[in-house]
């Protein structure tokens, strides 16, 4: 599904942001990207869906090399993709409700449908007294969990959460959690990065760790698949 070769990410002279990272993950895998602040985990993702672009080396989904796509390739990649980060981007003048259901209207899905789905996300994720609330009355908590509900209205093949759980309570968190989980279930590949490595290790099929830009360790459950010296 995603294969890193020697990729690097420099921002100038003075801020290497990953350095040489080589890995494979596989289709229907849930990976959690684990390290401080810092770390290079933010940045690996957008280099996944190409919102940056590496320094050097070559970065393949499904076997296309995303460094090489036109713009119109790029946006196909990304309607197959679903984010959640930190900037939760929600529109200001839209309700919960619309800004989830939003997302599938425009890739066709009939308005009725959009907002049908929407709703159940919503509901699963304890929103469904706020869906009619517009984002600037929701709280941190609330905004990420609408996010949420947006990234995977369209059942992606591929989701990319940059601490999805950072704004919520631990039961909160728990919910979402599983709805991720639910979501590999139904065949999405699944990378989160996350601080917790504590999350990483009690959820994860696999915890890739990252300090300083370089991949530091890479464990199965319940064995190491490799340690970078």
């Amino acid at each position: 599904m995603i294969q890193f070769h020697h990729v690097s990410k420099a921002y100038g002279p003075a801020l290497q942001a990953l350095n040489d990272i080589t890995l494979e993950i596989r289709k229907g895998e849930l990976v959690f990207l684990a390290g401080p602040s810092g770390a290079g985990k933010s940045t690996l993702l957008k280099l996944i869906f190409r919102d940056e672009e590496p320094s050097a080396g070559q970065i393949l989904i499904d076997g296309k090399n995303v460094t090489r796509l036109p713009s119109r390739g790029v946006a196909a990649l990304r309607r197959r993709i679903g984010l959640v980060f930190q900037q939760f981007k929600l529109l200001a003048d839209l309700t919960a409700l619309e800004n989830v259901a939003l997302a599938a209207e425009v890739i066709g899905v009939s308005k009725k449908a959009s907002r049908t789905k929407a709703y159940h996300l919503l509901r699963e994720l304890g929103l469904h007294d706020r869906y009619d609330a517009q984002p600037l009355t929701l709280s941190a908590g609330e905004q990420q969990r609408v996010a949420i509900a947006r990234a995977l209205i369209n059942d992606p093949i591929l989701i990319l959460a940059d601490e999805p759980t950072g704004n919520l309570d631990a039961e909160t968190a728990r919910e979402t959690l599983s709805l991720l989980l639910k979501s590999r279930a139904h065949g999405a590949t699944v990378v989160i990065a996350t601080h917790d490595t504590g999350m990483a290790s009690r959820y994860g099929d696999r915890v890739i760790s990252l300090r300083r830009g370089e991949l530091t360790e890479d464990h199965y459950r319940g064995e190491t698949a490799g340690a970078v010296a």
